[in-house]
């Protein structure tokens, strides 16, 4: 299954299930719910941290500790 992490920079994904229960609550806080379509749009030069725009609504930065526990399709 792919992640988060493994999307290359402009690359589009569909939040299908989180990996980790206790962050997926915070992540569904912010908005990052099954369904919603995710764009990676900047990767730090070594690797961390990870810009994604949630719903084209706004952006959100994680870690890739963060990124790998959030799959999509």
């Amino acid at each position: 299954m792919k992640s988060v992490a493994d999307l290359k920079e402009g690359e589009k994904g569909v939040i299908s299930a989180f990996l980790d229960n206790k962050l997926a609550l915070k992540l569904l806080e912010m908005g990052c719910l099954p369904g919603t379509e995710v764009t990676l749009d900047h990767k730090a030069p070594l690797g961390c941290p990870y810009c994604i725009s949630v719903s084209e609504d706004y952006q959100l930065s994680l870690r890739k500790s963060e990124a790998v526990t959030i799959l999509i399709d």
